[in-house]
């Protein structure tokens, strides 16, 4: 059991996902659906059509294999996709010659995972690195991380968590002693408004984040978007949170936009959530606020 999971991603000579240089495995499926989202096609646990329409040169092979006739080609439009027929069959894929349609979510076992992680084990020797678990959230997926980190744990590699903390205490209680760090992702401290950002409350996720902070060294990440929960007063009770848990650190993670053009690509409307980072003089204002606390802080880190 939990030899098999769900991914969409590996990124290798990773710096920003935990101490070192890093090879992320970006898990496939949350449970959280926040408005800024830089990864939209993680939040479905299974396989979906994901579109590069710059790479498409309207050849027209992939209007044969679709059963459910969802593309179409319009004279001066390119491509196009009826999402309201598409069934997620993936049959077009195979059609694509230039990556134009490509599928967001594999298959992979253990091993696979292993077998690259490995290659980059003396960059990790050298700077203090290992492997992080990302996602989505690698905590739908409990048996598959267990098993991971305890072929990791064989291999000697330094392990990180980063987590949403929005998951059954049974699951973390089997996960958090097979890593050597968590990286804990708090949004806000209201409920209601958490609700309203990421389509779940935070009570839950805080009662984790004491649990985990208690057992294993952490770091707070908090993506920051500007007007939505980068008052000071926030960060500084976020940062007195920290402090009285024994975080070690608290990364600033500063809105970005590329999530908007990956919702798009899998066929989904961007909404009317308009976010922007930060200015550069208030995350410095902020980091202050944070080190008052006797909390290290990062940004982008």
């Amino acid at each position: 059991m939990g030899e098999k999971g769900m991914i969409f991603d590996i990124q290798r000579f990773s710096v920003h996902d935990g101490p070192g240089i890093r090879t992320t495995v970006f898990f496939k499926g949350c449970p959280l659906r926040c408005a800024w989202c830089a990864n939209p096609e993680s939040q479905d646990r299974s396989p979906q059509l994901l579109l590069r329409d710059n790479r498409c040169t309207t050849c027209g092979r992939c209007l044969a294999a679709c059963p459910e006739r969802a593309i179409g080609i319009a004279k001066g439009k390119g491509r196009r996709i009826d999402w309201r027929k598409c069934t997620q069959c993936l049959r077009c894929v195979a059609t694509c010659e230039t990556g134009a349609l490509s599928i967001a979510g594999r298959e992979v076992t253990v091993t696979d995972i292993a077998d690259e992680v490995e290659r980059d084990r003396s960059f990790y020797e050298t700077s203090g690195g290992g492997v992080t678990l990302s996602g989505g959230e690698p905590l739908m997926q409990p048996e598959f991380s267990v098993s991971l980190l305890r072929r990791f744990r064989e291999m000697g590699l330094h392990t990180a968590l980063d987590t949403s903390g929005h998951a059954d205490r049974s699951v973390l209680q089997a996960v958090i002693p097979l890593v050597d760090m968590v990286l804990y992702d708090i949004k806000m401290l209201d409920n209601e408004k958490h609700r309203q950002y990421t389509g779940v409350g935070n009570a839950f996720i805080l009662e984790n984040a004491r649990f985990v902070a208690q057992s294993v060294r952490t770091w707070f990440r908090i993506p920051l978007v500007a007007g939505v929960n980068d008052s000071e007063d926030e960060i500084q009770r976020i940062a007195s949170l920290a402090r009285g848990l024994g975080v070690e650190k608290i990364s600033l993670l500063p809105y970005h936009a590329g999530g908007r053009a990956k919702l798009r690509q899998i066929g989904r409307s961007a909404g009317a959530f308009r976010g922007k980072p930060p200015a550069v003089r208030h995350m410095a204002r902020l980091r202050s606020i944070i080190e008052s606390e006797g909390v290290a802080s990062t940004i982008a880190s």
